[in-house]
């Protein structure tokens, strides 16, 4: 299994993201990213990303590893009101992993994110990464909103626009 998981990640190019994601659907998440901030105290980061890096693949890294990694590197951890959640969508693994910072997994749960995640995946099967994404954005949207409503001014901490 690791070998078959290894050669899939070496043949399919990167550029194999903008299949799944083109030009108007990657315009349409970060539009709803945006959106989706000015309603509660919350910051999304979505990453989206079709290999991943050799040595991951060497040592065997999961892709819940990896998606905690990129949280660090992205500093989605470094909100004021430790309020980060990253979406992580693996494309040749077809895993896709929510990392929320502690102040809202504290409120919400890992049973809510797996949901969510589950989901999505099911969506992206079916070959509807758009709907699915937007899906989830909604879905996380409605849950900061009740847990973290926007009070006051809301400063943008971290960008909107996907990571690829």
């Amino acid at each position: 299994m690791q070998l078959k998981r290894l050669f899939r990640h070496l043949i399919l190019p990167h550029w194999w993201v903008l299949r799944a994601f083109p030009p108007q659907i990657l315009r349409r998440v970060e539009e709803a990213v945006a959106a989706s901030e000015s309603v509660h105290g919350g910051e999304l980061r979505v990453v989206v990303e079709a290999n991943l890096p050799l040595p991951d693949l060497l040592q065997g890294r999961s892709t819940r590893t990896r998606a905690i990694e990129l949280f660090s590197q992205l500093r989605v951890w470094d909100t004021e009101h430790n309020s980060g959640v990253l979406v992580y969508l693996q494309l040749i693994d077809r895993r896709v992993e929510i990392v929320a910072d502690r102040g809202i997994d504290a409120r919400l749960g890992q049973a809510f994110w797996d949901g969510v995640c589950r989901r999505m995946e099911a969506a992206f099967r079916a070959g509807d990464f758009e709907d699915g994404m937007l899906w989830a954005l909604s879905t996380i949207t409605r849950a900061l909103h009740e847990q973290f409503a926007a009070v006051g001014g809301n400063p943008d901490e971290l960008p909107n626009a996907l990571v690829l």
